[in-house]
């Protein structure tokens, strides 16, 4: 498994315990980092604390963009494990413009896989389908838009 496929899974399990048990982020991610050993270096658990804490900072502007997309699904109804894959992918999309827009959903996708349904990659990939114009520039968020008229 590569670094940043780690990273990605140190971070969701992060925000998964924080979730679910409404433990800080922080003492969440000290958890998780404590009981996975030395299989990670330093970047990794670099890269996986910058996405659990920036998925946390922005959490209530993540849940509205992943609402908007999710209809009939409140965010308190989706599985816990994809409501975090959910948001550490959309704070990806938002906010690290060097990591490539199929990467971040492919990502997602193997780790919803992983940790969650089948049936949960579909319902993952078509949000994040629709969340792909955040990454796009405004010519194609137009297009978008009138498509979806």
């Amino acid at each position: 498994m590569g670094r940043r496929r780690l990273a990605r899974e140190i971070a969701l399990q992060a925000l998964y315990i924080s979730d679910v048990s409404h433990t800080p982020v922080l003492e969440s991610f000290a958890i998780v980092t404590r009981r996975r050993g030395d299989d990670a270096d330093e970047q990794t658990i670099d890269f996986a604390r910058e996405l659990a804490m920036g998925a946390v900072e922005k959490i209530d502007e993540l849940d509205v963009l992943i609402q908007e997309q999710a209809a009939n699904w409140s965010m308190a109804r989706m599985a816990a494990v994809d409501r975090n894959v959910l948001r550490l992918a959309a704070y990806e999309l938002t906010t690290r413009p060097d990591t490539p827009l199929g990467v971040v959903i492919d990502e997602a996708i193997e780790i919803v896989r992983k940790y969650s349904t089948e049936e949960a990659t579909r319902f993952v990939n078509g949000i994040l389908d629709s969340l792909k114009t955040l990454r796009e520039g405004p010519a194609n968020k137009k297009n978008a838009r009138k498509k979806n008229a």
